[in-house]
């Protein structure tokens, strides 16, 4: 997170150079940040089926794999995107925008990654994981990616739903099956997915404008983003909620939740009437912070 903001500050990231710096290029070519936090709803997910801590082994097992299919997704991602990532400050410096790893190169990569990811699942966790696993990337590789992207500004909202695929392998990995806090997982993840893009697109607009990317902010303007974050921020709190009354989750989500939910809601209202770049900035670091405490939150109400 604080490497995304950075670049949007104009700072330059240090580029290593030898063995290091080709080691480094391939590790920034997985997309590590986005990793983590699918790798935190995929463990959460876990640990709620389990009612606790699950195998250690089958943890290994499911996170590397989970790695490893989220690293040849965004391998993928930089090798289609690299003509638009040279146009944007955010993400100029990747290796394959700036040559430092051919799409050739990147092909390869995130294939094997693919395959190791695949093979690992499949055979060490169970087949329901590795064919969630697969179809996670499918749809970001082809249907976000390659489609949506470029041509509407609903990506984001449709393109959501690869983001909200980890914790279902994570419930499969442990229940060999899909359970109800998996999807009521599922379900905020992927209405969570557009207020935190559209922040971060409310603070790089230019950036998008210039690369032709149809994000919302540089097509229906600040003021209607704005309104649209409000209004989904509503709809996310409103969902997350709803999973007590619904018999998926219990009182010891449902506190948590309502707290992390009226922050997130008056961080929106915040900047839906306040100055745009500095409150976006605010509410993109808070919708991180608030997915982290909401797996929290439902793991400690499924262990309770």
């Amino acid at each position: 997170m604080s490497s995304t903001l950075s670049r949007l500050d104009g700072k330059v990231p240090v580029l290593h150079t030898g063995i290091a710096g080709t080691l480094v290029d391939y590790y920034e070519l997985t997309k590590p940040r986005i990793m983590y936090l699918l790798l935190i709803t995929t463990f959460a997910a876990m640990v709620m089926a389990a009612h606790g801590l699950p195998p250690l082994a089958l943890t290994l097992f499911t996170l590397v794999g989970g790695a490893l299919a989220a690293g040849s997704a965004g391998a993928f991602n930089c090798v289609i995107d690299r003509d638009i990532d040279r146009l944007m400050a955010r993400t100029m410096t990747r290796p394959v925008a700036t040559g430092r790893i051919t799409a050739r190169a990147g092909v390869v990569f995130a294939t094997a990654l693919g395959i190791a990811s695949f093979a690992l699942l499949y055979l060490l966790v169970n087949p329901l994981a590795a064919w969630l696993s697969l179809a996670g990337n499918a749809y970001y590789v082809i249907v976000y990616t390659l489609w949506l992207k470029r041509t509407t500004t609903l990506n984001i909202v449709i393109g959501g739903a690869a983001g909200a695929v980890p914790p279902l392998v994570g419930w499969a990995a442990v229940a060999h099956g899909i359970g109800g806090p998996a999807l009521g997982l599922f379900a905020l993840i992927f209405l969570w997915t557009p207020p935190h893009f559209w922040a971060l697109a409310l603070m790089a607009n230019t950036d998008y404008h210039k690369a032709n990317v149809p994000m919302l902010p540089n097509v229906r303007g600040a003021e209607r983003t704005k309104k649209e974050i409000f209004v989904y921020t509503l709809v996310l709190v409103a969902v997350s909620l709803a999973l007590t009354p619904l018999g998926v989750m219990g009182l010891w989500y449902f506190v948590p939740a309502a707290i992390l939910g009226a922050v997130f809601v008056w961080d929106a209202w915040k900047m839906l009437v306040g100055p745009t770049k500095p409150l976006a900035r605010v509410l993109f670091k808070y919708s991180l912070l608030y997915l982290a405490l909401m797996c929290a939150a439902m793991v400690l109400d499924r262990v309770i």
